[in-house]
């Protein structure tokens, strides 16, 4: 169908137009509110800036198009194929997006806040600060993907792949990943306060100089992982694995560190509870901390 046809029929009041083939079209700009796009071929086309608000696309093959800074807020794309497409600055909030192929595309930038990505594919794709605030990414695959600066707090991620995903500077305050497989995970400078990683596997991961204030990490494994400068201050670190880590100039002021494994830990400047001063000195007299040269908590004056 000609863009000029499908406009025209638009502003006659029809919105149904499911099954269309557009593929590479210039719809640059087009106001398409509440369509029905469903399994329309769209690959390849342009709709940059485009108003697709409320639209159904369902099904629709979306690869390599232009979506970037197209306002599609409450739209619906269950099981599209948007792989490598170009989303940057897309406004998706409230958005629908459930098992939708979505591998190595670009949403720099993207508002995607209270959207719901369950079941998607999002392996390799470009998050670079995305707004994900309040978003239900359960079992979404995030293998390799570049979430740095992301917006995630209150952001649901059980169950989600995450190797090799990139969290540098990324806001997960309160989130739960309780569990998760984060091992050789980047997330120096990340804010997480108060997150829930009850349990999850950090092993050589890089939280150099992350916010980790009243974190629940008990029983969390961060064995050779960077914790350098990292704030762990009212942190629930019991039976925490943080053999040969490296926790120097560390804060963990009133931190809860009851059974914590400290084989070859590198303490270097570290600031902890006076109570904990003293198993210190008696784990680096049996020479199972590398490096012991520790701040005392001080008490506010």
């Amino acid at each position: 169908m000609k863009v000029s046809d499908l406009l025209r029929r638009y502003e006659q009041g029809e919105i149904d137009f499911a099954g269309i083939d557009l593929q590479g079209a210039d719809l640059r700009g087009v106001i398409l509110i509440g369509v029905n796009l469903s399994n329309a071929n769209l690959t390849g086309a342009n709709l940059s800036r485009a108003f697709l608000i409320r639209a159904k696309l369902e099904g629709a093959c979306l690869h390599r198009t232009n979506l970037s800074f197209a306002k599609m807020n409450e739209a619906y794309f269950g099981n599209a194929d948007l792989t490598k497409a170009n989303l940057s600055g897309a406004f998706l909030v409230k958005s629908k997006l459930p098992n939708v192929q979505m591998s190595g595309s670009i949403l720099v930038g993207a508002n995607l806040r209270a959207a719901m990505l369950t079941n998607a594919n999002l392996c390799g794709a470009d998050l670079n600060g995305i707004n994900l605030r309040g978003a239900d990414l359960t079992g979404t695959n995030l293998k390799w993907a570049n979430l740095r600066g992301a917006r995630l707090t209150a952001a649901k991620l059980t169950g989600n792949l995450l190797t090799g995903v990139n969290l540098q500077g990324a806001c997960l305050n309160g989130v739960n990943l309780a569990l998760a497989e984060l091992d050789g995970v980047n997330l120096s400078q990340a804010k997480l306060n108060g997150v829930n990683l009850t349990g999850a596997k950090l092993v050589a991961a890089n939280l150099s100089f992350a916010q980790m204030k009243a974190a629940r990490l008990n029983r969390a494994n961060f064995t050779g992982a960077n914790l350098e400068g990292v704030c762990l201050k009212r942190a629930h670190l019991n039976y925490t694995q943080f053999s040969n880590a490296d926790l120097s100039h560390a804060d963990l002021t009133d931190a809860q560190l009851k059974g914590v494994q400290l084989h070859g830990t590198c303490f270097t400047g570290a600031i902890f509870p006076a109570s904990f001063q003293e198993y210190l000195q008696r784990t680096s007299a049996n020479n199972s901390v590398s490096s012991l040269s520790i701040s005392h908590q001080m008490s506010a004056s």
